[in-house]
């Protein structure tokens, strides 16, 4: 599929197009991480990397956990604080 001078594709192109740079740069950076890995294997280190990529992805996970699992306190039920805070002021 060529895409000649002057001539524009239609949408159905421009997504292969898309797809088949994401398939690319997907698959040119599978390569540079087996790469690494297999650098990385041949360390004496390795147990000692090993154990910290552990400890920093479960550390990352937990950010992640409480990023996007914690749920914020329903709306009406900070105007009811807010009000029986007002109150308690108001009394005082």
């Amino acid at each position: 599929m060529t895409h000649g001078a002057g001539r524009r594709g239609g949408p159905e192109e421009k997504v292969l197009l898309l797809v088949a740079g994401l398939a690319d740069l997907a698959v040119s950076t599978v390569g540079s991480a087996l790469g690494t890995v297999r650098g990385l294997l041949r360390r004496s280190d390795a147990a000692v990397l090993a154990a910290e990529a552990e400890h920093d992805l479960v550390a990352r996970g937990r950010l992640v956990v409480d990023r996007y699992a914690a749920v914020p306190p329903a709306h009406l039920e900070i105007l009811a604080r807010h009000a029986l805070a007002r109150r308690a002021a108001d009394d005082v």
